[in-house]
């Protein structure tokens, strides 16, 4: 963990600033070179990853460090000779339909798609720069100030166009939803249309982890583009003869499956930032407490299992999904096909 002098009466967001000040003014950091994320700041530095996000906004707003599509945030200048460009911006967003009608200056546009001015502005801009943060820092890394500096426009300018962060943030959710579609010629068959419904939920919140935190089964996500995921697997299990309360219970067990995996990625990612240790690293850390409940004798089954693995039980998250979604399946075949007892 990076040492810091702490001094008296500093906030430890200002603390953080100095540092990764000095460093760019030492030349440790040059122009064009990447600064630590939010979540490497909350890991490096032990602070909380809004305590993170607050410094490198600061940096952005003193014109330190800037937001480079596909990059990250970097030095601000001219990056070093032999050092790769910047992509464009349109190309990591491209796929995300404007969830409202664009003003006139597009992404494509001859201006700084870093730095606009507040004239080229629009809801769509607004929405893919705050969901290139939440994929990379995550959705607690989110604010609209900090959405506002990446953008470098006036604190209060987006605010225009989006009057909250829990706005924006179902925009971001239509948008991401939005980013895959279905076939006109659709299978068939009711298992290839739930399971081809089904990767495809995974795949977007593979892409975005943070989509898995919003709503829940009891309140659900009511935003348009989620809801065409919806129609289509409802779809894939109508005409089965299914009362409509079956045919409901159905979809939801379904998509809790895809989205009950899902939040775990972001959990994830959100414990190593704060803990500063990996997955690997924190169950090396647990080991005595492994070790102390296998030789308890309490849990022999479970001591046997365990104790099989040669270096350790590997989580693999696509692999559960897909065993869990055939079992589904394979369990509700009798159901849809009416051959239940």
């Amino acid at each position: 963990m990076t040492q810091i002098t702490r001094e008296e009466g500093v906030p430890p967001y200002l603390r953080i600033v100095g540092e990764i000040r000095r460093r760019i003014a030492d030349g440790e950091l040059a122009p064009g070179d990447r600064v630590p994320s939010t979540r490497r700041i909350a890991a490096d530095w032990g602070v909380a990853l809004a305590t993170a996000t607050k410094a490198l906004t600061t940096l952005r707003l003193e014109g330190l460090v800037e937001a480079r599509p596909r990059i990250g945030t970097v030095v601000a200048g001219t990056a070093p000779a032999g050092a790769p460009a910047a992509p464009a911006a349109s190309a990591p967003a491209a796929r995300i339909a404007p969830s409202a009608p664009a003003s006139p200056a597009s992404p494509a546009s001859p201006a700084s798609p870093s730095s606009p001015t507040d004239q080229e502005l629009s809801l769509d801009r607004i929405v893919r720069t705050a969901v290139e943060i939440a994929d990379a820092e995550g959705l607690s890394a989110l604010s609209m100030r900090g959405v506002a500096a990446r953008l470098g426009v006036a604190p209060m300018s987006t605010y225009r166009y989006v009057p909250s962060k829990e706005e924006l943030v179902l925009h971001m959710a239509d948008a991401a939803f939005g980013e895959e579609s279905y076939p006109a010629d659709a299978p068939g068959d009711w298992r290839a249309r739930v399971e081809l419904g089904a990767r495809t939920m995974w795949r977007l919140y593979r892409r975005h982890p943070w989509l898995a935190q919003l709503g829940s089964l009891s309140r659900p996500l009511l935003v348009p583009r989620l809801l065409v995921h919806g129609e289509w697997m409802l779809s894939a299990l109508d005409g089965h003869g299914l009362s409509p309360t079956r045919l409901f219970d159905i979809h939801v067990l379904i998509y809790s499956h895809v989205q009950g995996l899902a939040v775990h990625l972001e959990r994830e990612a959100q414990a190593e930032a704060a803990t500063g240790q990996s997955e690997d690293q924190w169950m090396d850390s647990r080991a005595p407490d492994l070790r102390a409940l296998a030789e308890s004798g309490r849990f022999p089954t479970f001591t046997r299992v365990v104790g099989s693995f040669e270096d350790g039980y590997d989580l693999r998250l696509d692999a559960l999904f897909e065993l869990g979604l055939k079992a589904l399946l394979d369990g509700l075949t009798a159901v849809i096909d009416g051959r239940e007892a």
